[in-house]
This record gives C-alpha cells, structure tokens and sequence, in this order.
C-alpha cells in the first residue's frame, strides 16, 4: 500500500509540474506577444502626434498599406522567395561543411593544430566588408550572394563545432576504445550524439548570419530580394520600403527560427 501511495504521490508531484510548467510557457508567449503589440500601437500613435519623424521612421499603417500594394501585384513574394532560397542554401551549405570540416580536425590533432591560427584570424576577418571582393571572385547573383552567407558562417561553425567535439569527457573516449571501439565509432556512437543539443544552437546562429550574408549580397548586386527592397528604398529615400523590408526580413528569420524549434522539440519528445 504505501509503495503505491509514493508512486501516487509521485505522479500527482509530475502532473503538477507539468501543469506549472505549461502556465510559465504560456506567460512567457503572452508577454512576448503583448510586448510586440504594445511597441505597434505606441510606434503608431507616436507618428500621428507627430512626436517621431515619419519621414525617418514611417509607421505601421503606412507600412501596412505599403505591404498590401506589393500583395496585390504579387511582387513581394519573388522577393521574399529569392532571399528565403538563397538563405537556405548559403545556411545549408555553411552548416553542413563547417561541421564535416570540424569532424576532420578532431580526427586529425595535427591538422587542428596546423590550421587553429588560421581559423582564429578568418574568423576575426570583417567577412562583410570583403563581400565586394567576394562578389567579383564568385561572380555576380545568386552564387555571389551564397558564397557571401557560407563566408559568414562557415568559419565560426568550424570553430564552435570543433570546441564542443574536442571537450566530451576523455574517461568516456576511453571507456569506449578499451571496449575496442575504433575512431568512427567513438565519433559517431560518442561524440556527435552527445553534442546534438549543440549543433542545433549552432544551427540556430547560422540562420541569423547567413541571413546578414544573404542581404549584404543583396544590397551589393542583387534586383530582386529583401535586401534589394531595403537598399532600393534608401537610395530613392522611401523610409517606409526601408522599414517594411526590415519587418518583412524580421518575420522571414523568425519564421526559420520556429521551424527549427519544432524540429528540436520533435527530435527531444522522441529521446
């Protein structure tokens, strides 16, 4: 009786925690959403008193009515379709290599060692500031403006994929290869199901630098592309195509965010 009273307890204890657990997450998407909202109508009813240049910032009625006008002629989406593929294949790209170039480093300490200065000093390099020259080496449109976002984030990707394969506990590496395991085994029964949660939050940074990849080529070469809106607008000073190609590129990355939390949270509920 008193074993099933505790397994009882123990399940009420979960339930409640789960329960506690739900409430929280449904706080924290209330306030994100209310903070969204509140910062909207505030931006708004700071343009119609007048209290902010609209010129500068627009609002978000004019930004609003401007949507609407690139909805009907259908132009907005060849523009979200082109940044939102050349995103994903300069993140695609980016990620893929820089993890099977992390994993060749980790098979060879001697290369990791030969390369890490070089690595250090390509990461320090400003990657946006030499998207000009990279541009005229990669040639101009989609394949420029790729190369440009696999740039940005390949090498930090190296980097932090590497630091996380090199730091799983060393008793756990050995364990294994006492048991007889070979190289390939240790990494792929060891090293890169233990470091899965990481990858993801790598993958994670990439889509927000392959997207600052994506638009610098963009504003450099590209006729079509949120980028081509946003640096469009500057040139002929339409402030509000300015601001809703930014809102527009905001709720493009969050969109990809969202997608990859529900791939993480789907790989998670089947552990």
């Amino acid at each position: 009786m008193k074993h099933n009273k505790t397994i009882d307890n123990l399940s009420v204890g979960y339930q409640d925690y789960l329960k506690n657990k739900h409430k929280k997450r449904k706080k924290i998407v209330f306030w994100q959403l209310a903070t969204v909202v509140l910062f909207i109508l505030l931006w708004e009813v700071l343009a119609r008193l007048d209290v902010i240049n609209t010129f500068l910032l627009s609002s978000p009625s004019a930004i609003v009515k401007l949507f609407v006008d690139y909805l009907k002629d259908g132009s907005i989406f060849t523009h979200i379709a082109v940044s939102v593929w050349e995103t994903v294949l300069g993140f695609a790209i980016g990620t893929v290599l820089g993890i099977i170039i992390a994993i060749i480093l980790w098979w060879s300490p001697t290369l990791s060692k030969i390369c890490d200065p070089f690595l250090v000093v390509l990461n320090a390099l400003p990657k946006t500031a030499l998207a000009p020259i990279i541009i005229v080496w990669a040639g101009a449109g989609i394949r420029g403006i790729v190369v440009i976002a696999i740039t940005i984030s390949i090498v930090s990707t190296i980097l932090a994929a590497y630091n996380y394969f090199i730091n799983i506990e060393e008793e756990k590496i050995q364990m294994l290869r006492s048991f007889g395991a070979t190289k390939w085994q240790v990494l792929t029964k060891l090293i890169l199901p233990a470091n899965i949660g990481n990858i993801i939050n790598i993958i994670k940074i990439n889509i927000g630098l392959s997207w600052v990849g994506v638009i610098v080529g963009e504003f450099l070469v590209s006729r079509n592309g949120i980028g081509y809106l946003i640096v469009y607008g500057g040139q002929v000073f339409r402030l509000d195509l300015v601001m809703m190609g930014v809102v527009v590129l905001a709720f493009c990355a969050w969109l990809m965010y969202e997608a990859l939390n529900l791939v993480e949270k789907l790989y998670r509920s089947k552990r």
